[in-house]
């Protein structure tokens, strides 16, 4: 259907070449049409699939008197593949397969175009031949990609507008490498710009990319990327993400607004960031996984968190290096986790952090130089053994507490100071080492310098003054100390501490610490972690000795009333351990097994009593040391204080040493409306002790099933730590009656006549709302049924045995009333 004219003006130089003729449609003009001719297309609608085969000009009208609609009823509308000149036209495409506009060879203008299509691409630039300039030009495809530049294809898009695509926005693959200056990418369904494979590359000046569900950028399978002056915000998913050797440079950027990670990279991804900012993101703003992953950050200001995670987070064996940038207004500011992971940070600002600014842990190094760290709950903190690195010429000022150093960790700080603490400067516990040198203390209101008994650590030509509770505090046999000075103030400060941890001066002598105080404020008594302690030979002989044969253990498992499923996966586990162990003693090798275990099921269902029958049976078969049960929850493992969870939780752990660690309502832990919860912290100190001890407790994590699924996500270790979930199916009428049986014959009562099947009734109809228990309800059902048989009975004057024993219907309790 045509409803205008295509008017062709010739090009050539001839005067008899130099006329004009009007074609009815434009398949007849381009016919005849030849490189340099002009069509002038009047308005209307044409359903023609246009093939350019000549480096013609293409328009609409100029005048503003319509609209020019090329829009076929499938197939391609308009196939560039020489280096045409196309302007002010409107294409529509219907087919899922096609492109609407495909630019094949040539280096083609497309000035003013505005595609709106339902079709697989609304512009597929595709092949090395095709360079296409295109200019202000506007692609809505709800249907499919908006752009794609694939199999080597390139071209630049200047001041174009990608809106409402129904997959990725700007899509880019095949080796092909594409420049963007000044676009806009918008409600695209699907990343907003997407690099994908060897080869491929694009480079984007003055881009914005936003309101996209899912994430703004993704590069990935050894594609590269830069962006300058870029905006990326308001996605659902992470805003840029690195994947599979992939190379992205951003200069100049801001990304903003994001739900989830606002930079995320894995797997040997490079990425390089100059004068980017990162602020307002749900989880962290920088995201760093895997060995051979690497950011270098150079003047950038990651700030304004809306989520409860770190803003920087390095594991698994990344790095990172940040220079002359700026972290503020974040809980936490630099995560670094797992050996082989490692940051350096130069001259950079931490600041405004809620908990803590530098976490060092699970063997990973830290190095900072130069930096500032002030307003923080802890300043830096080397949590356990084989953490460590350097902090040289650093200030730490208006924290909580200024450097911590448990469970083996050894770093070395060197000219760093500490100002104005609320607790101490420097608080070393539960063995961690270190080494100070050139460090100061000032204004502190706790101890300059605390050490614990058992730390082994260095100080050298250290200064405190004006510290409230002293400028040292530690054990007699405590760090080795040399040429380190202080003021006098404090009720205990020693002026002088002398090499070999005594002290000179004036107030000479060591004090001797039995019991100190944790750098931050909790309840007492658990003031200070536990430290393990070596196994007792005599102990370990009298916990074997009690200890039950496996298979008295099991029989007893499998006197349980129900729970066919959990026996058989206890025995699974079991069998597994034991011929693991009789390997070992054959010489051969033995699969590694995680005891560690997740219980759901409703309340109720025998997960407590089956966790202690396991650690019995791991005790008998020499796995664990003693097999006793430790049952916490929330309350028993978070604290009110930043540092007493972690705390509070090693505790925890250190009672259940040789047994098991029961925590019911595990999910409770990681509330789904956290805010600043502590729980987290519960989490990930439970997962690190559980990798360093994991032949020394079993942990088990119990509660309901859907709230379980979510807890096992909220710490990347924590599903990994787990060997199996074994699931407790609720009980049925049948088995309710047989543990009310179990009951009455353990107290020596007898179900009478009709008793049995009117229990059968009573736990069919009886409601299964939240607060129903399972066996806990067949429980009190029992107590009540007692309850009622002794009003009864106690109305007789000599009572027979019978009357004694038997529980009738009539004892049974009326079944509540719903809601």
């Amino acid at each position: 259907m045509v409803q205008g004219t295509v008017q062709v003006m010739h090009g050539g130089s001839s005067r008899w070449r130099r006329r004009s003729g009007e074609y009815p449609t434009l398949t007849a003009a381009l016919a005849v049409a030849g490189d340099g001719d002009v069509l002038s297309i009047a308005p209307g609608t044409y359903r023609e699939n246009l093939v350019l085969h000549h480096a013609v000009t293409l328009r609409g009208p100029e005048d503003g008197s319509g609209s020019v609609r090329i829009a076929p009823l499938d197939g391609v509308a308009l196939t560039l593949r020489a280096s045409a000149v196309v302007q002010d036209l409107h294409l529509e495409g219907q087919d899922r397969a096609a492109p609407a506009l495909l630019v094949e060879d040539g280096s083609p203008e497309l000035t003013d175009l505005r595609v709106s299509t339902h079709s697989a691409a609304g512009i597929e630039v595709r092949g090395p031949g095709a360079r296409p300039l295109v200019r202000r030009c506007t692609v809505e495809n709800p249907a499919g990609v908006g752009i794609a530049v694939l199999d080597g294809g390139g071209g630049v898009f200047e001041e174009c507008e990608v809106v409402a695509s129904g997959q990725t926005g700007f899509s880019v693959r095949g080796g092909g490498r594409p420049r963007l200056e000044r676009c806009r990418i918008h409600h695209s369904t699907g990343a907003g710009i997407a690099v994908t494979g060897e080869g491929s590359g694009l480079e984007a000046l003055g881009c914005e990319v936003y309101e996209v569900r899912g994430a703004g950028v993704q590069i990935a399978a050894r594609a590269a990327a830069r962006l300058t002056d870029c905006a990326v915000h308001r996605t659902t998913a992470d805003g840029v993400t690195l994947d599979t050797d992939a190379v992205l440079t951003l200069a100049g950027c801001d990304i903003h607004d994001i739900p989830e990670n606002a930079v995320d990279l894995r797997s040997r991804s490079v990425l390089t960031l100059s004068r980017t900012s990162v602020r307002r993101f749900g989880r962290n703003g920088l995201s760093v996984w895997d060995p051979g992953t690497r950011v270098d950050a150079e003047s950038c200001e990651i700030h304004d968190s809306t989520g409860d995670y770190p803003a920087v987070w390095v594991s698994d064996g990344a790095t990172a290096s940040l220079d002359s940038c700026r972290v503020h207004d974040v809980p936490d500011a630099l995560f670094v986790l797992d050996r082989g992971s490692a940051v350096e940070v130069t001259d950079s600002d931490l600041s405004q952090v809620r908990n803590t600014a530098v976490s060092v842990s699970d063997g990973a190094t830290a190095r900072l130089d130069d930096c500032r760290i002030r307003e923080a709950g802890t300043g830096a903190w080397f949590r356990d053994h084989g953490s460590g690195g350097t902090l040289a010429g650093c200030t730490i000022d208006a924290v909580q507490t200024g450097v911590i150093v448990t469970k083996g960790a050894d770093p070395a700080l060197e000219q760093c100071t500490v100002t104005s603490p609320a607790e101490a400067g420097f608080y070393v516990s539960a063995g961690g080492r270190g080494t100070f040198t050139a460090c100061r203390v000032t204004d502190s209101s706790g101890f300059g310098f605390h050490v614990l008994d058992g730390c082994r650590t260095t100080l050298t030509r250290c200064h405190t003054e004006r510290c409230a509770r002293g400028g040292y505090e530690f054990p007699e046999d405590g760090p080795v100390v040399e040429d380190c000075t202080g003021d006098g103030s404090g009720p205990r400060q020693a002026a002088q501490p002398a090499p070999g941890g005594g002290f000179t001066g004036a107030q000479s002598g060591v004090r001797t610490v039995t019991a100190a105080r944790s750098p931050v404020a909790q309840p007492a008594p658990a003031a200070r972690a536990s430290v393990p302690r070596p196994a007792d030979p005599a102990d370990a002989g009298a916990a074997a000795a009690a200890a039950r044969e496996s298979g008295a253990v099991l029989g007893q498992l499998d006197g349980l009333v129900g729970l066919d499923s959990v026996k058989r996966e206890v025995r699974a586990l079991t069998d597994m351990i034991e011929v693991g162990r009789r390997r070992q003693q054959a010489g051969l090798k033995a699969a590694s097994v995680r005891r560690h275990l997740v219980f759901t099921g409703s309340p109720g269902t025998g997960k407590t009593t089956v966790a202690r029958l396991y650690g019995e049976i791991l005790a008998s078969l020499g796995v664990l040391e003693r097999g006793h049960l430790v049952e916490v929850s929330r309350v028993d493992l978070v604290g009110e204080h930043i540092g007493s969870t972690a705390i509070r939780t090693q505790e925890a752990f250190e009672r259940a040493r040789g047994g098991v660690l029961f925590i019911d309502e595990a999910y409770a832990l990681a509330p789904e409306d956290s805010g600043r919860d502590f729980g987290r912290e519960a989490i990930d100190t439970l997962v690190k002790l559980m990798e360093d001890h994991r032949d020394a407790v079993v942990v088990i994590v119990a509660g309901y099933t859907a709230e379980m699924e979510r807890f096992l996500t909220v710490n990347p270790g924590v599903a990994s730590r787990f060997s199996r979930t074994i699931a407790f199916g609720d009980y049925g009428p049948g088995e309710l009656l047989r543990i009310v049986e179990q009951q009455a014959e353990e107290h020596e009562y007898r179900l009478g006549e009709g008793t049995a099947e009117a229990l059968l009734t009573y736990f069919t109809e009886l409601p299964k709302g939240p607060g129903f228990g399972n066996g806990r309800t067949a429980r009190q059902t029992f107590e009540s049924m007692v309850e009622r048989h002794a009003g009864r009975v106690a109305q007789l004057s000599e009572p027979s045995t019978d009357e004694l024993t038997l529980l009738f219907p009539a004892d049974l309790p009326t079944l509540p009333t719903p809601c």
